[in-house]
């Protein structure tokens, strides 16, 4: 059987390989900002509106449910992938995984067939969901496998490119689709057009892996008979291989994934929403800053195959550790520096009991809706308890208050709340003529540099850390877990810290602690893997 196989150092054999694992991932990322993008369309379409904010909630959650079933999928097809083949795995989630994206284009919606409609969306996410966990992970395995000796670096840093080139097609595709139907149109049908097209993308993705060829790793473990009866239990009651799946969730998978979600996601949502920047401006710079990180991930692969993948996993934890505080300061100092005057300048205090903001429930007093309204506005506060101002006013201790300076406003007033943050000097937009793109431009580059780091390298060094026998599964199974527990969850808990502390800068703590400790574990567990045996 293996002499069916073309030789692994044929040149024409790698290239097939490497589109056909790419594909996989672009189609992943595309769903997954496609979906995110069209989130607050699908809670009006597919819920019921009787509540419109927990239709977005809930359209939020059945998002995010297909985070939470990656791992299910990693286990189950990491599994079959080390007993059968990477091949045969890889055609089943790719198929799934396509059908289930297409199909939510067809989906019927709420006014048509009632609870049935979110029922079938959250049907979707899951299959999704469970495809993408077998699919992440073992691109990365099978693209590793049928690398050349001595360039995995360089040969397997094409696969990182896919998330961001998946960004940018989806995002390109809604913006157009935007511009050309009215709203009406876009509501009614226009949305669905990203998933009826993804067709092409699976027919593609189909035709290029049903022609691919096993990994020759694999069938060397084969011929030999050496393949695991039982890979996750294998993985789990191994010592060692279990302290290096526990490295790669902590350090190398979680680095990567918390860097590209701040540099990628949440940048985007804090110069819109936090520095106030024109939309369409914030959009442009991320984007373009974004095409950067394409030339930067192959060189820093390449990089890796000269001088090691410890050393520059090593610098993009260090460095992402050390520039993201600055770099998001200097964003508001570049962007917004009206903004920034203001919150330096201007003290603004929020009084009340029982503020405790909390997004996984309802807002259900005054001091927490206007913990949630300075947060929108980009304004910084300080939070006290609401007996410091109640012995000298005649308000009763539950009773929230907001002091702008020398103006105070009581309960919850958005339109008092809004003028008196204006008549200090808080605008409600950026001045385009004192936003330095420039500067923006190259802030986001120092993100980039951090991120192309531990991306370049990374795809190599999760095949190198384990042996064949268990490697898909000991790779997908902490990678995806790391991806949806550490950098899907990044976002959200930035503005969780943000809006808990009263200043947009505090929920970069989250990212900043968990890098450091990254870095910190890395330095003292992370082996070099460069020109490791993929055979042992």
């Amino acid at each position: 059987m293996a002499a069916n196989f073309p030789p692994p150092e044929s040149s024409t054999i790698q290239r097939k390989v490497a589109i056909a694992a790419c594909f996989g991932v672009f189609l992943e990322w595309y769903d997954f900002l496609t979906f995110a993008s069209l989130a607050t369309y699908f809670s009006t379409l597919f819920f019921p509106q009787e509540n419109p904010v927990a239709a977005l909630l809930a359209s939020l959650a059945t998002f995010g449910v297909g985070m939470l079933v990656r791992p299910l999928g990693a286990a189950l097809f990491g599994s079959l992938g080390d007993k059968y083949g990477r091949r045969p795995v890889f055609i089943a989630t790719i198929v799934l995984m396509g059908m289930a994206t297409f199909c939510v284009g067809l989906l019927p919606t709420y006014a048509q067939v009632g609870m049935m409609a979110p029922a079938l969306l959250l049907v979707l996410r899951l299959l999704q969901g469970f495809a993408v966990g077998g699919e992440i992970g073992g691109s990365a395995v099978y693209l590793t496998e049928h690398a050349p000796t001595g360039k995995r670096g360089f040969y397997t840093s094409v696969l990182q490119l896919m998330g961001p080139l998946g960004i940018l097609v989806s995002t390109f595709q809604i913006v157009l689709l935007q511009s050309l139907l009215s709203v009406d149109d876009f509501q009614a049908w226009g949305w669905r057009v990203p998933f009826l097209l993804s067709i092409v993308l699976l027919l593609i993705s189909i035709k290029s892996r049903v022609n691919m060829y096993e990994s020759p790793v694999f069938i060397h473990l084969r011929e030999k008979h050496a393949l695991s009866k039982a890979p996750l239990r294998e993985c789990l009651s191994n010592p060692h291989t279990l302290g290096r799946m526990a490295l790669l969730f902590f350090c190398i998978s979680a680095g990567g994934s918390l860097l590209f979600f701040s540099s990628q996601v949440y940048v985007n949502v804090y110069l819109k929403s936090v520095v106030r920047i024109d939309p369409q401006l914030a959009g442009t710079l991320v984007m373009l800053s974004t095409l950067l990180l394409f030339p930067l991930t192959i060189f820093f692969g390449w990089l890796s195959d000269r001088i090691g993948r410890r050393p520059v996993l090593l610098a993009g934890l260090l460095l992402g550790s050390l520039v993201i505080f600055p770099v998001f300061k200097g964003l508001m100092h570049y962007g917004n520096p009206a903004l920034e005057r203001f919150n330096r300048e201007v003290p603004v205090a929020l009084y009340g009991e029982s503020c405790a903001y909390d997004p996984f429930t309802k807002t259900n007093n005054d001091c927490e809706y206007n913990q949630e309204l300075l947060a929108k506005l980009g304004v910084s506060y300080t939070l006290y308890p609401a007996q410091n101002f109640a012995q000298n006013n005649a308000t009763t201790p539950h009773t929230a208050l907001v002091r702008i300076g020398k103006s105070e406003v009581t309960g919850y007033q958005p339109s008092a709340i809004t003028q008196a943050l204006k008549s200090e000097g808080w605008t409600e937009h950026a001045d385009s003529n004192q936003t330095n793109r420039v500067m923006i431009f190259l802030l986001l580059l120092i993100l980039l540099i951090a991120v192309g780091l531990i991306t370049g390298p990374q795809t190599a060094t999760l095949a190198e850390l384990f042996p064949a026998r268990t490697r898909y599964t000991a790779v997908a199974l902490p990678h995806n877990l790391s991806a949806g527990w550490i950098g899907g969850l990044s976002p959200f808990m930035i503005t969780l810290l943000s809006v808990k502390a009263g200043n947009a800068i505090s929920g970069m703590w989250y990212p900043v602690g968990l890098l450091t400790l990254a870095f910190v574990i890395g330095l003292i567990f992370l082996p070099e893997t460069r020109n490791a045996s993929l055979e042992g």
